[in-house]
């Protein structure tokens, strides 16, 4: 059985009109989701993370920003990129929230496999700040909540979305329990994610050149990126699931389908099952273009309860 996890606040964090990380996103997703082939999932609603789930990677002053929120009927640009309204506190809250208690539940042996239909997206926050439309590392709470309260040894995070999750390396890059597997377009914002960060050999990097496709992905995955995962031996994996390298997105050039997204999906359920006993939980990241979003999605959890 495949556990869904979301929340109505997730729709209410609005970063203003004319903003590509809009709720229509998670409608988009939740929409595709309706459908009678996914009647089976097992849907629940998210909580909020404690503070102190926010503490094992955020800094004190990063999440009190974050928890003291925009003024009321107000927007705060925390930068260019990423801007707070009324409801994104609530939203970020229970998108953190959801990664823990779906880690809580595979780990619990409730269900084997769990998908975060949540926003804000994660992987660009940083220990210390918001960026990239991210304001808490909702992965990253997630594999720290499986270190400090489930005792595990060896957690792996692969991230697909297309751009570098410059956030979860900042956090985990001095943390050997913890690897983290990458790939994503280079050069493209944040510019980092260079094959030469290591941390201490628990992060592995595999760039894609804009105009890259099928054939560079697959063989990125397969030739150099998985075997570090299966490596690794992973008793729990995590997936930061960006499908903004879809031909048609709008912030970036690959040119990826969501037939792609099944079959990365499908490689990193066989690694769990191989590994942790099937035990993966993945959270919505990236991905702007809504029918491309839609799509990838709908392929990508389809892969999940195969």
């Amino acid at each position: 059985m495949l556990r869904l996890y979301t929340h109505p606040a997730c729709l209410q964090h609005d970063p203003g009109p004319g903003h590509v990380e809009r709720p229509s996103r998670l409608y988009a997703v939740l929409q595709a989701l309706d459908h009678d082939r996914f009647a089976a999932l097992d849907r629940i609603e998210a909580p909020q993370a404690t503070r102190e789930q926010l503490w094992r990677v955020h800094d004190a002053a990063h999440v009190g920003e974050i928890l003291l929120g925009a003024p009321p009927g107000d927007l705060l640009a925390l930068d260019q990129d990423t801007v707070m309204g009324p409801g994104s506190t609530e939203a970020a809250l229970h998108a953190a929230g959801a990664v823990v208690a779906a880690v809580d539940a595979v780990l619990g042996g409730e269900v084997r496999r769990a998908f975060c239909a949540v926003r804000p997206p994660g992987h660009h926050a940083t220990r210390e700040r918001a960026m990239g439309f991210c304001l808490f590392n909702n992965i990253a709470v997630g594999a720290a909540h499986a270190l400090a309260a489930h005792g595990l040894k060896r957690v792996a995070i692969a991230d697909f979305d297309v751009h570098h999750g410059n956030g979860t390396q900042d956090i985990f890059e001095r943390e050997p329990r913890v690897l983290f597997v990458s790939s994503h377009q280079s050069p493209l914002y944040p510019d980092s994610g260079g094959e030469d960060e290591r941390g201490v050999g628990n992060i592995a990097n595999g760039t894609l050149s804009p105009g890259a496709g099928s054939y560079e992905f697959r063989e990125l995955w397969d030739g150099v990126l998985l075997p570090r995962l299966h490596a690794f031996k992973p008793q729990l994996v995590l997936v930061s699931a960006g499908f903004d390298g879809h031909r048609d997105d709008p912030l970036a050039d690959l040119r990826l389908g969501q037939e792609d997204y099944a079959w990365i999906t499908g490689r990193l359920a066989a690694l769990a099952d191989a590994h942790a006993g099937g035990r993966l939980v993945s959270t919505l990241e990236g991905g702007y273009d809504l029918a491309a979003l839609a799509a990838s999605v709908s392929a990508h959890v389809g892969a999940l309860i195969e």
